[in-house]
């Protein structure tokens, strides 16, 4: 696999035929933590198009959680702009915020986030209810998206009855089962071990190749291995801007 920096700021990672998802200008974000003020972001500049796999990475510190708050409209920042599908963040209401992480943001989290009491099916159902998607339309989809992830045969199934693989690929049929424009996925292998983490990023890659944008927040290199492209932040700014350019395997070319 090898790897070419993007460099020259915004202009540099437009696409021709690239559709832009999400685009951010010199975004800050402070706190103030008793008597210090914390700047978790310092000016970050970064486009998203339509269909990439993006991976952001940072140690602790970095700002790449409050970065995917922002992405998630789950947080405003201090300062700068926030476009998502051409409109600004900061102008929207409530209302409109929350139907955007509705409807539009698929959210995968570290710790699966599922109903104890409830179904396969009926936690994949939760997002279309919220949406006022009609009952059998909601199962229809439901089955849909968890057939997508291979739990065809674990839809009747309460999340005791699952596997940490297996609950992790509900909470992504979740994710999907709107049909966002983007995937936000939040140290989605933190919970796994190693063999089934590689399954879930497997899945992950099947979703990008049908079509779907991903984003993956990690501190996993192996993680962001299966990402085409890896932001990397250090002290609330972009450290890096990578594309990863994928290679045909040969017999000298290493997995």
């Amino acid at each position: 696999m090898l790897s070419s920096p993007v460099t020259g700021g915004l202009a540099s990672l437009t696409r021709p035929n690239g559709e832009v998802v999400i685009r951010i200008e010199g975004i800050t974000k402070e706190y103030v933590m008793g008597e210090s003020l914390i700047r978790a972001l310092r000016g970050v500049d970064l486009l998203i198009h339509r269909n990439e796999y993006l991976a952001v990475m940072g140690p602790s510190g970095s700002g790449k959680s409050t970065l995917m708050n922002m992405l998630g409209c789950l947080d405003t920042p201090t300062s700068g702009r926030y476009e998502f599908n051409g409109k600004d963040v900061a102008s929207m209401e409530d209302d409109e915020l929350a139907e955007i992480r509705n409807r539009e943001i698929g959210f995968v989290f570290q710790t699966f986030n599922l109903l104890p009491r409830s179904t396969s099916l009926q936690n994949v159902e939760l997002p279309l209810i919220y949406a006022g998607i009609s009952s059998q339309e909601r199962r229809r989809r439901a089955e849909e998206a968890l057939t997508e992830v291979g739990l065809g045969d674990r839809m009747d199934h309460k999340p005791n009855e699952l596997s940490g693989g297996q609950r992790q690929r509900v909470a992504i049929a979740r994710a999907l089962v709107n049909r966002p424009s983007i995937i936000l996925a939040d140290e989605p292998t933190g919970n796994l071990d190693s063999q089934t983490g590689e399954e879930i990023m497997t899945l992950l890659e099947t979703l990008y190749e049908g079509g779907n944008t991903i984003i993956v927040v990690t501190h996993e290199e192996e993680v962001a291995n299966h990402a085409r492209r890896v932001v990397r932040l250090r002290d609330g700014v972009v450290e890096s801007d990578q594309l990863r350019l994928r290679l045909p395997a040969t017999p000298d070319t290493p997995q």
